[in-house]
């Protein structure tokens, strides 16, 4: 079995990374690894371009079906190819790739909550995905970086003189990320709403203890701090105007995903507050953005620890149920037995 396109995102200073891409190789034999551009360590970057060549990633690659055949065809020609993504990169362009090219596409491996909607909301699919993103060994890992988002934020802040007490907090999401951020600032002492689409995730929220905003630009003007953890497009160009006077934007992702800054005003001017803080500001108006609107955990490594192991073995397996065969086209998960076995094993080795 090939393994081509492998998207891995590359943080600070997390040796299991490289390790995690030497197991992929180890049971496949691996083509090629596209880092996310923002989320890269050079370090880590150095060491996986001695297991494998690394070329660059964009979203416009695999948003044009002939670029996509194109790349996919100088790396594996007329191979059997499983592609690793990190979301939805490929989703666009599954269709052609399943069509032209000279291989075969086994399927695909989906580790994030936005790249799983990107291929869930397809009409059909032409390949089976098998998706780790709402699976529950990665739980863990999910509320480790909850927790980081608002390490990071804070620590933002403070460099500015500033601290989230006093600010009424806003978190857009109620899912494992921000239902994780939301108990953290909660168990800081910070006032805390919660705004999501979700009337299920709402309910879940309101019996946790927090204030559910019915309106989300309400919300917004009452808001000091406030935290996008949606994996989709949280604010748009005119709710920037919406938000409170020097409150601080962050978010849990990449800002392409989750905020819609080519939209923002032009009348905004830019500047930057020290590092990783930049004000926007126009006549009568400002907010703060952390990180230039890029996941803010990232500034400090976001690291969880052996956690990672559990949803990488999970990804591994993926890749051997693709491997196999027999899946129809369409959304898949890993089975049950698969995950229990992982997690046993993983705490043998946690509880030595």
């Amino acid at each position: 079995m090939h393994t081509g396109a492998h998207w891995c995102t590359l943080l600070e200073s997390l040796p299991e990374r490289p390790s995690f891409v030497q197991a992929v190789g180890t049971s496949s034999a691996l083509r090629a690894v596209l880092p996310k551009p923002k989320s890269i360590d050079s370090a880590t970057l150095r060491a996986v371009e001695k297991l494998t060549p690394c070329d660059t990633l964009s979203r416009e690659l695999f948003e044009d079906p002939d670029t996509a055949v194109e790349y996919i065809e100088s790396r594996a020609p007329g191979e059997a190819v499983v592609l690793l993504d990190v979301g939805g990169y490929f989703a666009p362009t599954i269709d052609a790739l399943c069509d032209r090219f000279t291989g075969r596409i086994l399927g695909v491996v989906e580790d994030t909550e936005n790249g799983h909607r990107r291929y869930a909301e397809r009409d059909k699919l032409p390949c089976p995905v098998v998706s780790v993103a709402r699976s529950p060994l990665k739980d863990p890992e999910d509320f480790l970086v909850g927790q980081s988002v608002v390490f990071s934020a804070e620590a933002l802040m403070r460099g500015r003189g500033d601290i989230p007490h006093g600010r009424p907090a806003l978190v857009i999401g109620f899912g494992k990320l921000g239902s994780s951020i939301a108990r953290l600032l909660h168990g800081k002492g910070v006032q805390v709403t919660v705004y999501d689409v979700d009337p299920v995730r709402q309910a879940q929220a309101l019996s946790q203890g927090f204030t559910v905003a019915r309106d989300r630009d309400t919300a917004l003007r009452g808001a000091g701090l406030v935290l996008c953890a949606t994996g989709a497009v949280s604010l748009r160009g005119e709710d920037f105007a919406t938000l409170r006077n020097g409150a601080y934007v962050a978010t849990v992702t990449s800002s392409e995903d989750e905020l819609d800054l080519a939209a923002l005003p032009r009348v905004y001017q830019r500047a930057p507050q020290g590092e990783h803080v930049t004000r926007y500001s126009t006549t009568g108006h400002y907010f703060y953005l952390l990180n230039g609107g890029n996941a803010v955990n990232f500034l400090h490594g976001a690291h969880v620890g052996p956690f990672i192991f559990l949803v990488q073995s999970e990804i591994l397996a993926a890749i051997r149920l693709l491997s196999r065969g027999g899946l129809g086209a369409g959304m898949h998960e890993v089975g049950a037995d698969d995950r229990a076995t992982i997690a046993a094993t993983w705490l043998s080795y946690f509880n030595r």
